[in-house]
């Protein structure tokens, strides 16, 4: 993957807690910072307040992630998210992780459906939400 240039960007503090036997960020606090690339984007683009009116929301399909680099206490990391694609009834995000140097420390990518909670289906992508999407994309998908 290149360096995403749109999209959201979240930084967060590395917290001791998250590190392992080795002293080194442990893999599974890479996917608690890819959660919160995500949901931050949620609340960014509406998705999060559209699940609370209407119970209708996204719903994670996949999220892969390639480790590239350790990442070690104390720090900062910074995410950058954008949106890939967006079909019919799913989308996609592609996040990077960057440490305090600039350095891509994984990259990952979310398979997110678009969910009916009420009716337990998937449901089309809706419009008014994909326009804040290609906002914060600057593009049309």
């Amino acid at each position: 993957m290149n360096k995403i240039s749109k999209g959201l960007e979240l930084e967060i503090r590395i917290d001791w807690s998250e590190l392992d036997l080795f002293g080194h960020v442990n893999n599974v606090a890479f996917f608690k910072y890819i959660q919160a690339a995500r949901v931050n984007y949620w609340e960014v683009s509406g998705l999060d307040q559209l699940f609370k009116d209407s119970n209708l929301g996204p719903i994670l399909a996949s999220c892969h992630c390639n480790f590239k680099l350790p990442l070690f206490y104390p720090g900062f990391i910074k995410l950058q998210t954008n949106c890939v694609y967006i079909k019919n009834t799913s989308f996609s995000y592609q996040h990077q992780i960057f440490n305090s140097k600039n350095e891509i420390a994984a990259e990952a990518t979310d398979i997110i459906v678009m969910y009916d909670f009420n009716k337990n289906e998937k449901m089309p992508f809706p419009p008014a939400i994909k326009s804040k999407f290609e906002a914060i994309e600057q593009k049309i998908f």
